[in-house]
């Protein structure tokens, strides 16, 4: 079973992600293959140069001054995603090969619906979080100003249409102990 998993900026998807890993889920992190995909030399970071320069600085792509640019320009965002997606689904289709047997294969998509990638799944999880915490926790994380955190945030779906496009919703509104009840909870629901 492709499970994909997303949730808004500081809404806990990463620690889902990381329990469904603890209760025996094949966890494959596309922000990890993102950044792959631009590595230096890469061709993915040669594309993002090509319409970009100012954004890589000594072979390396400057994360920071591309997410300035594409959080604040939905058409340089579109760009962005068009040219890189296909390049992150491959190379995350290709790491399924070392899920073993039956084992639930989980992929953590922040643009799920977005981009289109839960068709490539068979069920969807979302993680939602109080606003005011993301926020937090992004800004704390980051060390990033409310401002841009709320510009990342407001590229991405709304929280309630993602829940209505879930199948499953997994409400991070507690501590770690109540995210690992609920998580398992829905671990347990698709196994």
């Amino acid at each position: 079973m492709r499970v994909g998993l997303t949730g808004g900026i500081g809404a806990g998807k990463s620690a889902v992600a990381t329990i469904l890993g603890e209760l025996g889920a094949f966890v494959v992190d596309t922000d990890a293959v993102a950044r792959e995909v631009v590595a230096p030399q890469s061709d993915g970071l040669l594309a993002v140069a090509r319409i970009w320069p100012q954004v890589v600085r000594n072979g390396v792509l400057d994360r920071a001054a591309l997410a300035d640019i594409v959080f604040n320009d939905a058409a340089a965002r579109d760009r962005l995603n068009a040219l890189l997606h296909p390049h992150i689904r491959r190379l995350a289709l290709e790491r399924e090969r070392h899920a073993g047997a039956g084992q639930p294969i989980v992929h953590v998509v922040p643009l799920l619906f977005e981009t289109g990638y839960d068709r490539l799944v068979d069920k969807s999880v979302v993680v939602v979080a109080p606003l005011e915490a993301r926020i937090a926790r992004v800004v704390e994380r980051d060390r990033s100003d409310e401002g841009r955190v709320r510009a990342r945030m407001d590229a991405q779906v709304d929280p309630d249409v993602a829940r209505r496009h879930a199948d499953f919703v997994i409400e991070n509104d507690g501590d770690l102990n109540h995210l690992r009840e609920r998580t398992r909870a829905v671990y347990d629901a698709l196994r």
